[in-house]
């Protein structure tokens, strides 16, 4: 993680010709042991762009489905509700 924040920080900086911090200090990782954790974490994370304000609606993010992509019907019954 450090070697990735690290290499990622001095990209960034370099191209926004800045220098500083771009992330926060320390990080939080959590094992998913149990498939219901595993889709509750997708489901988190599939939604990250409308709670964002990128997008309306998750499946108007043009990456939604680049993640995990088995058992989103959930995700379809929330858009058959938006047609």
């Amino acid at each position: 993680m450090q070697r990735f924040k690290g290499t990622t920080a001095h990209a960034v900086n370099r191209s926004c010709q800045r220098h500083g911090a771009v992330w926060q200090t320390g990080f939080h990782d959590r094992a998913l042991r149990q498939d219901e954790g595993i889709a509750a974490t997708l489901r988190y994370i599939i939604a990250n762009p409308a709670r964002a304000g990128l997008v309306e609606h998750p499946l108007d993010y043009p990456y939604w489905d680049t993640t995990y992509t088995a058992d989103l019907a959930w995700l379809h019954d929330v858009q058959a509700c938006r047609d």
